[in-house]
């Protein structure tokens, strides 16, 4: 086995060499083969011509030939009618010279007959050796019996020449000397086994060329300088619905004008993000000339998928840079013991565990976004996008553009290049439509065919862009009641409502206060700096005196409160330790709504209850405005609202 073709990547089996010639070349043929057992198959043919071809084509089905040897005429036939290689036996100077010094042994009037172009005319070397030496040439074996023929009415006795003519001779009684040597059929298999190395090192590099070029998702053709196509990648052949094979060797221009490569053959320059149309689909086309040592060889096209480029873009720009918040919570953080809680987080996996919309009811604050976002957690979607978007906060026009995207030009303003939408950009994560019942009713059914078909439509364009996104909805209204009212289309509703989850209202797991209560507690103190024992007094009051409120705005409404609640502790009046009477009356001046009755304020005491309230604001205001000297960034800072906030309770608005 040779060594070097291992290494250069050439498949292991040894090169199939087939060798062609009559009797006399035979015999050599079959004396040298086995001389190259170790480098190559060498199979000896005793035929020529039809017979050979018809031969080596059959034992080429059967197992692979590389390289044919033959001499002559037959040599020559054989080249013109076989795909194969064929390495003819080469006549040297030397060969002649020893074959004219044979044949001079017999006589002085020599003939030469060589097959065409074998060897040059010798006809002046016959004086130089005191010869009368007659040469002609014929290309098939009719003409070398005419040759044959013609020498010997000419008085010939003696001729040089071929195995076929050196026959001939023989049968009309003259002298025939065979023209071959043992070395120049062995150069012969010499050059054989280079040639099946040579071809088998690029027939290797061919193959691993073209698995490559399988791999590509991009379609890509290669053509010589004359615009034959070499290459033609699967991905091509199925954009244009051909076989990979059926173009192989035909020009392109002929087959498939719209993407002719005959302007970058005769250029020579690139042609680089070409949009065309190819078989009624959109592409960019690159075309680029093939140039090798300087020379131009040859011209490529490669062809991309519009679609796939844009979903490359967004996958850099969701994991570079994330233009929406991530992620924040797990379903552990959905805090309760009560039975409810746990069957909110039994249930809320067993949603992770699916790839279906979701669609969580519940009053607002009950906290539908941190159910959403657990889900999204939970699922096999963890490590992409989670985008939340609220569809009562944004405008009907700017709601659409920003959910599916728009193209470059799609309407006055529109950003230049134009911009992908929120189902784009949650490709293959989640997207939390919250307050889903306040999208407008022509935006629902966009909504629908995106669920429906996997892909969305940018504005303004012709092309859907397909997309793997899971929608999880959220609402605290009666949807079948908006369907009933025309608000709310049935067929959208069922879409979402494959994977229900009602989260209960706080007042429906009261046990489950006091747990949240003190989390929250704990997250506030530490943001706003506070030693949590100094405030628990307050905390216990809150959690007292919450077994006779309603919660309207559920656990939204209780942090809010113990906010409030601490933000006022810190005025330096309320530093000392309180008792639970000091807690209970400081806690009935900042949040006076807890102590109304049991389950909703009066329509009569609501106003003496917001007016008690604004009177205790407008006391810590004034007394924190007057700590910090009248500074209204420093008051606003320490109680934990926004200078216009502030500057607007201090002229006494609600």
């Amino acid at each position: 086995m040779n060594p070097d073709a291992v290494a250069l990547g050439a498949p292991s089996v040894l090169p199939r060499i087939v060798a062609v010639g009559f009797k006399r070349i035979n015999k050599m043929l079959q004396e040298l083969a086995p001389l190259f057992a170790n480098r190559a198959t060498v199979d000896v043919l005793d035929m020529g011509f039809e017979q050979a071809v018809a031969r080596v084509r059959e034992m080429h089905l059967h197992r692979p030939i590389d390289v044919v040897v033959a001499a002559g005429s037959n040599g020559g036939y054989l080249r013109q009618h076989l795909d194969t290689p064929v390495v003819l036996v080469k006549v040297g100077g030397f060969d002649v010279l020893q074959a004219l010094a044979m044949a001079r042994r017999v006589s002085t009037r020599i003939g030469l007959v060589t097959y065409e172009g074998m060897a040059p005319d010798l006809t002046s070397l016959g004086d130089l050796l005191d010869l009368d030496l007659v040469q002609q040439t014929y290309r098939t074996e009719e003409e070398a019996h005419l040759c044959v023929k013609a020498m010997h009415a000419q008085g010939v006795s003696v001729l040089v020449g071929p195995g076929l003519v050196a026959d001939l001779a023989d049968q009309m009684g003259l002298t025939g000397i065979f023209l071959y040597s043992i070395n120049a059929v062995s150069e012969a298999l010499e050059d054989a086994v280079e040639v099946a190395r040579a071809s088998r090192i690029e027939g290797a590099k061919r193959e691993r060329l073209n698995t490559i070029l399988a791999q590509l998702s991009d379609g890509v053709i290669a053509v010589d300088r004359h615009e034959r196509i070499e290459t033609l990648n699967p991905a091509m052949a199925h954009w244009l619905g051909i076989e990979p094979g059926a173009w192989l060797g035909r020009k392109l221009s002929d087959v498939c004008p719209d993407l002719s490569l005959l302007s970058t053959l005769r250029l020579g320059v690139q042609d680089i993000e070409k949009i065309e149309r190819i078989k009624g689909k959109a592409i960019i086309a690159n075309r680029m000339p093939i140039i090798e040592q300087g020379v131009l060889t040859g011209a490529v096209l490669s062809c991309q998928d519009p679609i796939s480029i844009q979903r490359v873009d967004r996958h850099i720009r969701t994991r570079i840079k994330p233009n929406a918040p991530g992620t924040r919570y797990e379903l552990s953080q959905f805090l309760g013991s009560s039975p409810a809680v746990e069957y909110i987080q039994q249930t809320a996996l067993s949603c992770a565990r699916s790839h279906a919309s979701v669609l969580l009811m519940g009053e607002s604050g009950t906290g539908k976004e941190l159910i959403a976002q657990g889900i999204h957690m939970a699922s096999d979607r963890r490590d992409m996008p989670f985008i939340p978007v609220n569809c009562a906060a944004v405008s009907e026009t700017l709601l659409e553009s920003e959910l599916f995207g728009y193209e470059d030009g799609a309407f006055t303003g529109a950003r230049r290049g134009g911009k992908i939408g929120l189902f784009e950009a949650a490709h293959n994560g989640s997207l939390f439509l919250d307050e889903i019942g306040e999208m407008p009713v022509a935006l629902q059914a966009r909504l629908l065919r995106v669920l429906q078909e996997r892909e969305v439509l940018r504005v303004g364009a012709t092309e859907p862009t397909p997309v793997n996104v899971r929608v999880i909805a959220a609402t605290h209204q009666d949807l079948m009641g908006q369907v009933d009212r025309g608000l709310f289309r049935l067929d959208l509703y069922h879409r979402l409502n494959i994977l229900r989850l009602d989260v209960p209202p706080l007042r429906d797991r009261a046990d489950d206060i006091t747990l949240i209560a003190a989390a929250l507690h704990s997250k506030l103190c530490h943001r706003l700096s506070l030693e949590p024992s100094a405030t628990q007094p307050l905390l216990s009051a809150l959690v007292t005196q919450s077994s006779g409120y309603a919660w309207p705005g559920n656990v939204r409404e209780l942090e809010n409160i113990i906010e409030r609640m601490l933000a006022y502790a810190v005025h330096p009046t309320h530093q000392a330790a309180m008792d639970a009477d000091q807690a209970r009356i400081f806690l009935q001046r900042v949040a006076p709504e807890l102590f109304g009755s049991p389950n909703q304020a009066s329509p009569q005491r609501a106003p003496r209850l917001k007016a008690l309230q604004a009177q205790a604001e407008q006391a810590e205001i004034r007394a924190v405005l007057a700590a910090c000297g009248g500074d209204k960034a420093q008051a606003s800072q320490r109680l934990g609202i926004s200078r216009t906030t502030l500057w607007r309770k201090l002229k006494g608005e609600s």
